[in-house]
């Protein structure tokens, strides 16, 4: 198992590190005249205490070098038991402290090779030159123990930081992307009430529009004609207030009452939650009476036994042929529009055709509508298919997910 990275040590040394190398100092400076019980030291005091010296003041860039550290106070240590100094924990503490400080900032492996060599050459060089007299189990295993001590605590240390940093980091990312996931989820509310809009406004104005020329060309000749067609474009404008009402109101909600005023949640995600019923199929003969006002008869049929969709794909359904009948009234000059439901298997395939002639290029091409036609279909695990038909006219063909299908993954429109 691969060890985790080192962590990087710091540019520059604290004063702290000045401070230990001081108080290390002092406790080396008695370590250089113990001896065992009933000897007389076979050195001079002050070679100890100038090794011990060194070894301390190598100390103060242990953070920012500790390779180099480690060498320094282990020459020392080699030094100090080769004149015949006793290798007590006071005079090692330097070098401890320097192999602690290494394993802390480096990997395992290095750490662990400066460890062994500096086990080999203090315990060799204790069998050579050590203290006569000092036990053989003291040579070999109190080098051994007293360096291996720190490494191994430096080692804990540094994997301990290690494995808060990854926790630390996998808590960011998670924050990070709950943050974008947000700002994705408000994204796409966006688009679905910009092609709600689109849909209404375009539908009702059109309609309205052409409401309005009838008037004005019935009205001096068939004044009852005018009066009737009056009070459809009334109805029209009418119509077109609640349903913008109704969508800009999501613009008005904030998070807290979206959640707690519509209980929709368990449904699909592009469900539109506003205040009053979200259309649907089954409002398709009052969409279809709405076109008769400017002209346009609509023809609604049923093939196989019809069956219940998600919320979001029923939405769908309808607000495409919502937008198809729309385009028809704009832009092909005929009286009749033909919509088809065939319920099969999973799936609903939804076709809205007419007879008219070529259309413009930019509407069986590009267009905000079929652009939205396509959004809604996609985000509904459905696709949709437009363009002018073999035998004149143009056609929009969508299949949709029907509710508990088992085909439910996105299609390219």
């Amino acid at each position: 198992m691969s060890s985790p990275p080192p962590r990087p040590v710091e540019l520059r040394p604290r004063p702290t590190d000045a401070l230990l190398a001081a108080a290390l100092f002092a406790c080396s400076f008695p370590g250089s005249a113990i001896t065992f019980p009933g000897q007389e030291p076979a050195v001079p005091w002050w070679p100890g205490v100038l090794l011990a010296a060194v070894a301390s003041a190598a100390l103060v860039p242990r953070r920012t070098r500790p390779r180099r550290t480690v060498l320094v106070t282990l020459g020392c240590a080699v030094a100090a038991s080769a004149l015949g100094y006793l290798l007590t924990v006071l005079l090692l503490a330097p070098l401890m402290l320097a192999l602690y400080s290494l394993a802390a900032a480096t990997d395992r492996r290095t750490a662990n090779t400066f460890t062994f060599v500096a086990v080999v050459l203090l315990i060799g060089t204790g069998l050579l030159a050590g203290p006569p007299g000092e036990p053989l189990v003291l040579k070999l295993v109190g080098p051994a123990a007293w360096l291996l001590l720190p490494t191994s605590l430096g080692t804990v240390n540094r994997l301990r930081a290690a494995y808060l940093d990854a926790v630390r980091a996998r808590a960011e990312h998670a924050e990070r992307t709950r943050e974008e996931e947000a700002r994705r989820r408000v994204t796409e509310e966006r688009m679905r009430i910009a092609r709600d809009l689109h849909d209404v406004v375009a539908h009702h104005l059109v309609l309205a529009n052409l409401q309005a020329g009838a008037v004005a060309r019935q009205l001096p000749a068939r004044p009852q004609d005018a009066a009737r067609l009056t009070a459809e474009l009334a109805g029209t404008t009418a119509s077109a207030l609640r349903e913008l009402k109704a969508t800009v109101g999501l613009l008005r909600q904030d998070g807290d009452d979206h959640t707690d005023r519509h209980t929709d949640t368990h449904t699909d995600r592009h469900t539109v939650r506003a205040m009053t019923p979200a259309p649907g199929l089954a409002q398709l003969p009052q969409l279809a009476a709405s076109f008769r006002g400017a002209g346009l008869e609509v023809t609604v049929s049923t093939e196989g036994e019809p069956r219940p969709l998600t919320a979001g794909a029923d939405l769908t359904a309808y607000r495409i042929v919502q937008e198809a009948l729309t385009n028809v009234t704009k832009h092909a000059a005929v009286g009749t529009a033909d919509v088809r439901l065939v319920y099969a298997d999973d799936r609903l395939a939804l076709s809205v055709t007419d007879d008219g002639g070529k259309r413009p290029a930019a509407v069986g091409g590009g267009g905000y509508g079929l652009i939205g036609m396509r959004e809604r279909a996609r985000s509904a695990g459905g696709r949709v298919r437009t363009g002018h038909r073999p035998d004149g006219g143009f056609e929009v063909v969508t299949e949709l997910p029907l509710q508990g299908g088992t085909t439910n993954e996105s299609h390219p429109a």
